[in-house]
């Protein structure tokens, strides 16, 4: 078994680098519209491809190591659980992407205040996902329970910024485009906090068989 765990070792280190990979994208989206800096939005958009190949990859592996070591108990749940937090990894990227496009399209367009809450948001969201994947790498079920606690923080910060972005366009119907845009990325924020909390989902059924997802138990 001394080889099986040295590939797992290694498929632990390419999902945690696959993590680095996808949490730069995010900062880089979010920056590209703090920098106003289309460049930047634009790299996030073509190095996408490069994550969507390392997830296929991934999984090919984890597919390769089930037959070749027809692994039980907690090493094919950590296998499962790869698989799972490897395609939550790639959704992140393209949610990403999602935040580049709308920051190149509102680049030309002039500030509104509440991107301020965006760059808020996205620390929240960005310390979510950093923290279930140290807690997959150290086999942690309460950081990645803590976590899972932590979602309730980035709904409400997307919540306040919606009812903020809802005001302006009321106020002034010039910006609702602006505000749409505001209000997209926001809600893609959202769901990254989302699939961070899915991967701490699956961290703690990993090491602790039990599954919490639909209110099971904690």
């Amino acid at each position: 078994m001394r080889h099986f765990d040295e590939e797992m070792e290694l498929l632990r280190k390419r999902l945690l680098s696959m993590a680095g990979r996808v949490e730069e994208s995010i900062r880089r989206a979010i920056k590209s519209l703090k920098e106003r800096d289309k460049s930047v939005a634009n790299k996030v958009i073509e190095e996408d491809i490069e994550i969507d190949r390392e997830e296929v990859g991934i999984e090919e592996k984890c597919i390769e190591l089930i037959a070749r070591y027809q692994p039980e108990a907690v090493d094919l749940r950590t296998i499962i659980g790869v698989i799972k937090i490897n395609n939550d990894l790639e959704r992140i990227g393209d949610l990403s992407v999602n935040i580049a496009c709308a920051s190149v399209r509102l680049l030309d367009k002039p500030k509104l205040k509440p991107i301020i809450g965006l760059f808020q948001m996205t620390k929240v969201v960005t310390g979510m996902l950093r923290d279930s994947i140290r807690s997959f790498i150290d086999r942690d079920a309460e950081l990645a329970r803590a976590v899972c606690v932590r979602d309730d923080e980035a709904d409400a910060m997307r919540n306040h910024l919606i009812r903020e972005l809802l005001t302006y366009m009321m106020e002034d119907p010039k910006t609702i485009s602006r505000c749409m845009d505001l209000a997209l990325i926001a809600r893609n924020l959202e769901r990254i906090g989302d699939l961070s909390t899915n991967i701490s989902e699956d961290v703690i059924y990993i090491n602790k068989a039990v599954i919490i997802r639909h209110h099971g138990a904690p």
